[in-house]
């Protein structure tokens, strides 16, 4: 798929998870936010970031990610809220810029693993910081598709927590996403493009948008829905 269309898929989303607003409060509220500097690690285009330097005076907040459609989303964002967010075109796995606070929500792949991640992460977090990490566990035995889609490294709840513990990290709180948010991150993963071959049914990609659109609803609905979970914990040493 071309630059275009890959841009234009996910512009409809509020952030790339599955997460409501009250929710990101919550999340937000647990951090504890201050003066001091916030790195968002795998950020995409970083909204949880930019609400975050919003609501926090005197923060200074970094996002580092290697998609460059994304980031230049974040930027045009941060220009037109006002915000003084710095964008950062670095890989999340070899960052070694020490922060007081830390998001890192989805982004264990670029890591290698959760474990790994986890172990990274504590060596870029600030003795008596926080960490905010998100990040998907199986909540009932996967199919053979569902492994496929996301690979060998996906851990049970248990096991998650039990990685966080082993990499030197407390959890200050843990909640996980519930079926709307689910439900809603797929819906509007999927809008825009929707939206976009149901307006151009005959350009040549329209064909190719309508297969995976289809695709994806069926993967969801038949091989990951309630299957697949997504946690978010607020973690410190």
């Amino acid at each position: 798929m071309d630059d275009e269309l890959n841009a234009l898929r996910r512009s409809r989303m509020r952030w790339n998870t599955p997460l409501s607003e009250p929710h990101a409060e919550l999340l937000l509220d647990r951090m504890a936010l201050g003066d001091g500097h916030l790195v968002d690690l795998g950020c995409g285009w970083g909204e949880l970031l930019l609400r975050a330097a919003a609501r926090t005076p005197g923060l200074r907040a970094t996002g580092v990610d290697t998609d460059v459609t994304g980031l230049e989303r974040g930027r045009a964002a941060a220009a037109e809220r006002g915000l003084a967010v710095d964008f950062a075109e670095a890989d999340a796995a070899t960052w070694d810029v020490p922060a007081e606070r830390a998001f890192s929500i989805g982004s264990a792949h670029a890591f290698g693993s959760t474990k790994a991640a986890l172990e990274a992460l504590a060596r870029v977090v600030l003795p008596s910081g926080r960490l905010l990490y998100g990040d998907g566990f199986w909540v009932a035995s996967p199919n053979a598709t569902a492994r496929e889609i996301f690979g060998p490294d996906i851990l049970t709840l248990p096991e998650l927590l039990d990685a966080a513990s082993a990499a030197g990290w407390r959890v200050l709180h843990f909640s996980t996403a519930d079926q709307l948010e689910w439900d809603d991150f797929e819906s509007t993963s999927r809008a825009a493009w929707e939206e976009w071959q149901a307006a151009h049914p005959d350009d040549p990609r329209a064909a190719e948008v309508r297969e995976w659109l289809d695709r994806r609803l069926r993967e969801y609905v038949r091989d990951y829905r309630g299957v697949l979970g997504f946690t978010y914990l607020v973690l410190a040493r």
